[in-house]
């Protein structure tokens, strides 16, 4: 067996060192590009998460809302009235109908234009 001198001990020992860095600043490298997409993942899934929560408020909003309609169509008759009236256009005997066509959306349940209608039974 052949004996290693002192200096080629010490470059050996260099060598080793300077290996083991190479592999601790590789999965120190690895180690935070992982952290980084992992934290972008995150942040986007916590923005996420808020439009849903900000969605899910505006829908449960709507269906409070269409729940005290629905609570009033069954018991208020005056409400019932109200909405036949508005939406079929429906009116008592001797009344006048306006309708005018407005420039956005329109309705296009009734004619176009501006009309006034006599209902007679």
């Amino acid at each position: 067996m052949r004996r290693l001198s002192p200096s080629s001990l010490v470059n050996l020992r260099r060598a080793i060192i300077f290996v083991y860095l190479l592999l601790f600043l590789s999965i120190s490298l690895a180690s935070a590009v992982f952290f980084f997409r992992t934290r972008r993942e995150y942040l986007l899934l916590l923005k996420s998460e808020v439009e849903s929560r900000q969605q899910l408020a505006e829908v449960q909003f709507k269906l409070q809302e269409q729940e005290r309609i629905l609570q009033r169509l069954r018991n208020d008759p005056a409400y019932v009235e109200l909405v036949i009236r508005r939406r079929l256009g429906y009116a008592k005997p001797d009344e006048m109908i306006f309708r005018f066509e407005s420039s956005g959306n329109r309705d296009l349940r009734f004619d176009e234009g501006m009309r006034a209608l006599k209902r007679t039974p």
